[in-house]
């Protein structure tokens, strides 16, 4: 334990509060106590790091770290005031700042990590998928697995007059998104929302519901549920308890796809503009903790992201995703150094295309239900993505020499180059300055003028 560390001990014992001194030549803090909430998933880890090493510390902050009931409870507690940030949904975000639900300006001047998610299908199910899987010569199960191996299943089910259910974590989460744009491009259609009807189930060949992520295991073992999308550790429980089977990844779906972010009120940044920068800089460094050397500190943060006041899962469950491979099954774990990825190529500055993309998915699905033209999705993005944020802070960290120069994208204007065509599961490349465009490309969701009213689909 580092001094801050110990004196911070000893002052808790004797139930007075002890501040870390700030950062040689650093500007004072408007704000010095913070308390920060995360949901128990292993890509919560840059703030179990930078607690742990001492990072919040070395920024002069003092930081509570709270496990959150569910994401809604976490998006209300940042917006009350309760939490001073947390690790959110990236949908959360911006669905807040457009007023879908909740009416909140969110602001992500930080991402926290890229892909991380996977979809797992009951044993049921997974026998009846395996027909229709290709295998190489080796014997071996072809990956990516499309949902065209799926489809047969469902039409199966449904001649018996028997649904399809899912689970995804949140409306607006990654999860459900990703979960959907897999279905969707195997020919399924995962259903459209509708000011009228928020279920997300009109015209669904599959049930998509919200399930909380620790039950999805014994959900699914229960038989309530037949798949699901979630974040690690819990694809990995149901392949330990031996419920389920992973079928693919979100790395899989979409190389480097989006996921949580940082998120703080604009009004917190606006008021407390030292103290985001002093946040900003502990979370960078604990990114770059994780992945630094090949991923060779990934053991350590196994052992920090097992304990009970963080993610709470045997060790051996959390390193099968997080230490370099991916186990679909007790008999197939394979190579996925990028299962996970926290801050190279980098993953933690906030792309306004990556905001753009999770807009596209709300209106694609109908919970942004009329048509918006680019310079909408353009001015959200730049609303609720604040690049300007963090390179301030990753400038002062390179001034301090704890971060070089080129791991920064200092030029850039935002938006990621297009993605490519073999790095997307459907083969849609998508370039989030035309989101029109990408709509259109897409066979299934809404396009153009096209609404969903009253539980139907029409044409505008």
């Amino acid at each position: 334990m580092s001094l801050p560390a110990r004196l911070t001990a000893l002052a808790l014992a004797a139930g007075i509060a002890f501040i870390a001194p700030a950062r040689a030549g650093a500007p004072d803090l408007e704000k010095d106590v913070l308390k920060i909430g995360f949901i128990k998933l292993t890509d919560m880890a840059p703030l179990a790091i930078a607690y742990e090493k001492g990072f919040f510390e070395d920024e002069g902050l003092f930081v509570t770290l709270e496990a959150q009931a569910n994401w809604k409870v976490l998006l209300d507690g940042v917006i009350t005031g309760e939490l001073d940030g947390a690790q959110m949904l990236a949908g959360q975000a911006l669905a807040a700042t457009i007023g879908y639900g909740t009416k909140a300006h969110i602001i992500a001047p930080m991402a926290l990590d890229r892909n991380g998610n996977a979809i797992t299908v009951s044993n049921e199910v997974w026998q009846k998928m395996k027909p229709h899987l290709e295998t190489g010569a080796d014997g071996r199960i072809r990956r990516p697995i499309s949902a065209r191996a799926l489809k047969p299943v469902v039409e199966a089910w449904r001649a018996e007059g028997r649904s399809f259910n899912m689970g995804m974590v949140f409306p607006v989460s990654s999860h459900n998104y990703e979960l959907r744009y897999w279905l969707a491009a195997g020919g399924l259609n995962p259903g459209f929302y509708s000011p009228d009807d928020n279920s997300g189930q009109i015209d669904a060949d599959i049930l998509l519901s919200v399930t909380p992520p620790p039950q999805m295991p014994a959900t699914l073992e229960a038989g309530t549920i037949d798949g699901y999308c979630v974040g690690e550790p819990w694809n990995q429980v149901a392949v330990f308890r031996g419920v389920g089977v992973p079928v693919i990844t979100d790395d899989e779906i979409w190389h480097d796809n989006p996921e949580k972010v940082l998120g703080i009120t604009a009004d917190f940044a606006e008021k407390h503009p030292n103290t985001t920068r002093a946040l900003l800089r502990a979370l960078i460094r604990a990114a770059m903790w994780l992945d630094e050397n090949g991923n060779a500190n990934r053991p350590e943060a196994v052992e920090i992201l097992s304990r009970s006041e963080y993610v709470g899962a045997d060790p051996e469950v959390i390193a099968a995703s997080m230490t370099g491979s991916f186990a679909y099954g007790k008999d197939e774990t394979r190579p996925a150094p990028d299962f996970t990825v926290f801050f190279r190529r980098h993953a933690t500055y906030p792309w306004y295309s990556d905001a753009v993309w999770y807009l596209t998915q709300m209106r694609r699905w109908g919970q942004i239900p009329e048509a918006k033209p680019d310079s909408w999705y353009d001015a959200v993005a730049r609303s609720v993505y604040r690049p300007d944020i963090y390179l301030a802070a990753a400038r002062s960290l390179v001034e301090d020499g704890l971060a070089r120069e080129e791991d920064f994208p200092w030029q850039s204007d935002g938006y990621r180059p297009p993605t490519r065509p073999e790095d997307v599961i459907d083969g849609i490349p998508y370039d989030g300055r035309h989101p029109n465009a990408y709509l259109d490309s897409l066979p299934i969701g809404l396009k153009g003028d096209q609404t969903v009213q009253a539980g139907r689909r029409a044409d505008g």
